[in-house]
């Protein structure tokens, strides 16, 4: 007898003598009978397939590839499948066993392709997957093979259909991820607005409250000062009403001290009045008599004095007036005599005498002739007929004037200057 052993990994098949039906162990240990009995190994390993259907045509004869993952294994602890994977597999390797779960995956991948859309199997994945496990499940647990999980791994084209349905989706995507951007950012300016709103609206309010409460400080402040001012007033007047009582008083008491010392006073000054009248009536009122005389005496001598002095001094103004209108009387005589000399010297020499007279006074008379010019200050002149202009015709207009002076001598005295001065022997000295 032999011994035998597996892991949990495995499972051992015993048939021949007594091991009818066969006795099948996973996991663990037998006693085996050589020679009348055999012993076989089935593995219980995981077996990883790669199912891959290329090319198949989906529902609206869109040709796509699709790569599944599955994971399969013989099912060594329900003793029905164990026995359906030994009657099917059994001397198989595990090769062997994977390719042909992997046959049947495949088939029944493709057959779920077949009766779905490209649209559904590259969107629902999670679908397409279960419907494959759930079908394949069903056929190969027959076979004694439990499917562990299976996922879809890949799907492509050759004709850039998903290509196409990605940019589709790509441009869905980036708009809807644009929009949400901007919607994003419509409601965050909002918020911010609508946050910087109520700072501004709390700092509005809080200025307002500390604005309300600094007025009512003041409002109470400026009440609370006019009642301590009210009061500190009133307890002033009533101070200041007191001592003005209290002086009035002592006023009062002044006054009749004083009348008291009034009275005396005119008592005592009717009394020296009384004294006095009697010692002027004594001592005053006779020599007042005798000064009174005297006075008299002295006003009449003043007046005799101011009398005689006005009269001394009308004589001495009445002979200054004399001595002036001699001299005066002098001055005339001998002016009289110097005018007669005159006249006897114009009588004698007559015309020549005038004529050198009006020589003498020429120069006064061209002065005065030309003095009205020297206060112009701007003379206009105006040429006719190709006459002179300026200084010498200014010139010209005075000596004019002084030719025609002998004229007027002529017509005022009778005396021609020209014919006189011809006949002159000379100058009369």
């Amino acid at each position: 007898m032999v011994f035998y052993t597996c892991g949990p990994n495995e499972a051992m098949v015993v048939s021949g003598f007594c091991r009818s039906p066969p006795v099948m162990i996973a996991g663990g240990r037998v006693f085996v009978l050589p020679c009348i009995q055999q012993i076989q190994r089935i593995s219980l390993n995981t077996l990883t397939l790669n199912v891959k259907s290329e090319k198949v045509y989906t529902r609206h004869g869109v040709p796509i590839s699709v790569t599944g993952i599955a994971q399969v294994k013989i099912q060594g602890q329900n003793k029905e499948m164990l026995a359906a994977a030994c009657q099917m597999f059994l001397g198989k390797s595990e090769n062997e066993v994977a390719h042909i779960a992997l046959e049947t995956l495949e088939g029944h991948q493709r057959a779920i392709m077949a009766h779905m859309t490209v649209e559904e199997i590259y969107k629902d994945r999670q679908k397409f997957s279960e419907q494959v496990f759930k079908v394949a499940s069903s056929d190969l647990v027959n076979m004694g093979i439990s499917v562990v999980s299976y996922t879809l791994k890949d799907i492509h084209d050759d004709q850039d259909y998903l290509h196409s349905l990605g940019k589709a989706r790509t441009a869905q995507v980036q708009k809807d991820a644009r929009i949400g951007e901007a919607v994003a950012k419509r409601d965050a300016g909002i918020k911010e607005a609508a946050a910087l709103q109520e700072k501004v609206s709390a700092q509005y309010i809080n200025e307002i409250e500390m604005a309300k409460a600094q007025r009512d400080f003041e409002l109470k402040k400026a009440i609370y000062d006019l009642e301590v001012n009210t009061r500190k007033a009133e307890s002033d007047l009533a101070f200041q009403l007191q001592v003005a009582k209290t002086k009035q008083k002592i006023e009062e008491q002044k006054v009749q001290v004083q009348v008291v010392e009034r009275t005396q006073q005119i008592q005592l000054q009717d009394q020296e009045i009384m004294r006095k009248e009697k010692e002027l009536e004594a001592r005053i009122k006779k020599p007042a008599d005798a000064e009174r005389y005297r006075l008299e005496k002295l006003a009449e001598a003043e007046r005799m004095k101011l009398i005689t002095e006005a009269e001394a001094e009308a004589e001495s103004i009445r002979v200054k007036g004399e001595a002036q209108a001699y001299a005066i009387e002098v001055r005339a005589r001998a002016d009289a005599e110097q005018m007669e000399k005159k006249a006897q010297a114009f009588q004698q020499y007559q015309e020549a005498a005038i004529v050198d007279m009006l020589m003498e006074k020429l120069p006064l008379i061209v002065d005065e002739i030309s003095k009205p010019l020297t206060k112009v200050n701007k003379i206009k002149m105006v040429s006719s007929s190709g006459t002179e202009v300026g200084a010498a015709k200014i010139t010209g207009e005075v000596l004019d004037i002084l030719n025609r002076l002998p004229e007027t001598v002529e017509k005022l005295t009778g005396i021609n200057i020209s014919q006189t001065m011809q006949k002159k022997p000379g100058r009369m000295s």
